[in-house]
């Protein structure tokens, strides 16, 4: 399977508390909620296609605590986020929860970055992961994530949560697609490529782009 990252962002990077005021407030943060005032049916279908693609989520606690108090209250068989959420095959990224209770869950702990590997060898089309700022980077960092789909929201909040640390690996991405919905959020489909650099140079006169560097 791919290793997915999915992920709401604002414009200025923060990723922390899109669905609720207060759905993530750690470190003070108090601007959470940004992402319903801008969810329109564009958006809905992004994500319920999304969701098409996996064979297994995988949740760092915080998450999985948030989702497993909303999700399993929406039963209708017809939602396309709800019914993978409730009978998929979860993952919960642990060292301090002892049980996990939503359906089909399980837990990892200690070398978490070793058995996700190990998920990646199963066969099927997507382990996804939804949220989950502080998995999603530190598995950015280690290089594990096949797929980056990235919703930038049109809103700047300052301080919170971001994927892409100041002292993360210089990465680049291939942007596999790229559409705009009628609110004006940009959804990002991107695979990890080699960083590389270039300069300018005037050759004849002419502007032109220098070798690449990698």
């Amino acid at each position: 399977m791919k290793l997915s990252v999915n992920m709401f962002m604002t414009l200025d990077g923060v990723v922390q508390g899109p669905g609720a005021p207060d759905e993530d407030t750690s470190g003070g943060f108090t601007r959470g909620g940004w992402v319903a005032p801008l969810f329109d049916d564009d958006l809905g279908r992004f994500v319920d296609g999304y969701f098409q693609q996996t064979e297994a989520l995988l949740y760092g606690r915080l998450t999985y605590e948030i989702m497993a108090a909303f999700w399993p209250q929406v039963t209708d068989p017809g939602d396309g986020v709800a019914t993978p959420l409730n009978t998929l095959p979860k993952y919960v990224v642990t060292n301090t929860l002892t049980e996990a209770t939503w359906n089909n869950s399980t837990i990892i702990s200690g070398d978490f970055l070793a058995a996700i590997r190990d998920l990646k060898k199963q066969p099927g089309k997507e382990l996804q992961l939804h949220g989950c700022a502080r998995l999603a980077r530190t598995l950015h960092e280690a290089g594990l994530i096949d797929v980056y789909r990235i919703m930038v929201f049109p809103v700047v909040v300052g301080d919170g949560k971001r994927l892409f640390g100041p002292d993360g690996p210089a990465t680049g991405f291939r942007t596999v697609s790229t559409e705009t919905t009628s609110a004006g959020v940009t959804a990002l489909t991107l695979e990890p490529v080699p960083y590389a650099t270039a300069g300018f140079t005037v050759v004849d006169g002419k502007e032109q782009i220098e070798e690449r560097a990698r």
